[in-house]
């Protein structure tokens, strides 16, 4: 009987070990689609290029300082999943929108991907130090380049009037530094600082001043950012066409008086006071003073584009989607 046993033991064993010969050898030939799925199952270390182009400059990344500083980011960016993918999906829906205000002001197009890294394309970021919208103003920083900041309104939250003052800044920032990367830093930590830190340390490029670890780390995290969504699938980032966020179409109401109740002019609207604020998210109240007459502009959704079975796909970057 114990004979028996073994035999049957000996012959299970012997299927056993043809089983995963077969699989084994199945799967080394199985081709691109068993080696990708293989990779999902391990930690890729992204390549880091000798050089990336930013804004028109060339970015050599041979120096070691240079070359950890875009792996640390590429690295942090490949990995925080969440954060990525949402900027891609948000990505369609608000560079259609920010890109042709860049060009019309003269600023490069990569600037697009500082606005990503300041707020994830959160149009209700607000920072621990008060900065608000898209581009992450501050409120002296957005009255001084020409938006209106106080308790009834908050151009901050106005995606295009925010984008005419980024401009403003960053082209001021040009006319002082000459150099796009530079102007970048200064974004992150003020003029006034990278250009005291540029004369006590006695160098030229902000890429070589010893900075805090955010501001050390921010334009590396916006070179990052280019690359990444240049290409997002070379980067583990597979989104179809209907899991971006779409553009969603509007017409605009154009008052110069005052409304006491913003809820009541939703419903005359045809739409909901929570509509309302989500496409004018700069009304910081529930009514709109207008002592002086001034005009604004109160962006009213088309309703077949709120829903996602009623409106049209568009992708913005023809890399961004796998099908």
């Amino acid at each position: 009987m114990t004979n028996i046993k073994n035999s049957i033991l000996k012959i299970v064993f012997i299927f056993l070990c043809v089983g995963i010969l077969i699989f084994l050898t199945a799967s080394s030939r199985s081709g691109q689609s068993n080696s990708t799925s293989v990779m999902h199952l391990m930690s890729v270390i992204p390549d880091v290029p000798s050089q990336v182009e930013f804004a028109g400059e060339i970015i050599e990344l041979d120096r070691f300082d240079m070359y950890e500083r875009y792996d640390r980011e590429l690295t942090s960016f490949c990995y925080t999943h969440s954060n990525t993918l949402l900027i891609l999906k948000r990505a369609n829906r608000y560079f259609p929108i920010i890109a042709p205000i860049l060009e019309k002001n003269g600023i490069p197009v990569d600037f697009i991907y500082l606005a990503a890294i300041e707020s994830y394309l959160n149009p209700r970021a607000v920072s621990y130090a008060k900065a608000a919208g898209l581009w992450q103003l501050m409120p002296g920083t957005a009255k001084q380049f020409g938006l209106e900041v106080n308790d009834f309104v908050d151009e901050r939250y106005n995606l295009e009037k925010s984008t005419e003052a980024a401009c403003r800044y960053l082209k001021s920032a040009y006319d002082k530094y000459g150099s796009w990367a530079t102007v970048a830093a200064s974004y992150n930590a003020g003029m006034g600082r990278i250009s005291n830190e540029l004369d006590k340390q006695q160098e030229l490029n902000s890429f070589d001043l010893w900075l805090n670890d955010e501001t050390s780390r921010y334009v590396f995290r916006v070179m990052v950012m280019k690359e990444i969504l240049s290409n997002p699938y070379r980067y583990g980032f597979a989104v179809k066409k209907k899991q971006l966020y779409q553009p969603i179409r509007t017409h605009a109401v154009v008052v110069n008086t005052a409304i006491d109740d913003l809820a009541q002019f939703a419903k005359e609207q045809g739409i909901t006071y929570a509509q309302l604020k989500e496409f004018n998210s700069w009304l910081r109240d529930r009514k709109l003073p207008n002592k002086t007459g001034k005009e604004y502009k109160l962006l009213i959704p088309y309703k077949e584009d709120l829903y996602y079975s009623t409106r049209k796909v568009k992708v913005y970057h023809k890399n961004w989607t796998v099908d």
